[in-house]
């Protein structure tokens, strides 16, 4: 009885070294900020209002006290603790009106574009 108890606890601590790739923890996506599709931006043009910008994209997710002129809509999207996308899109307002926008584009290394255009 102690032999196949012994013999038992070998053979499960000798399995213990082999690492099954099919037995890993599910790592959940992560997705944080405000997601800006395609559509959204190409509702916005320059001159529009606060109140119609904030129709058009939503509350935005950044919101600075020292920067009340400029509001940030940045996502990004985590698979398996690795960044896959990241947007980041910054509306600069004069008064009450939309006067620029920067943005960024939908994949992590793309630099910010500047368009002025109505």
């Amino acid at each position: 009885m102690r032999f196949n108890i012994i013999l038992i606890s070998v053979l499960l601590a000798s399995c213990s070294s082999f690492s099954v790739p099919l037995l890993t923890p599910y790592k959940m996506d992560i997705r944080q900020g405000n997601y800006v599709t395609v559509e959204m931006r190409d509702k916005l043009k320059l001159g529009m209002s606060r109140v119609q910008v904030r129709y058009v994209m939503g509350t935005p997710l950044i919101s600075d006290a020292f920067h009340g002129n400029r509001w940030d809509y940045v996502y990004r999207l985590e698979q398996d603790y690795k960044l896959v996308e990241q947007q980041r899109l910054t509306l600069y307002f004069e008064g009450d009106s939309l006067s620029r926008i920067e943005d960024s584009g939908l994949t992590t290394p793309a630099a910010p574009v500047v368009s002025e255009g109505k």
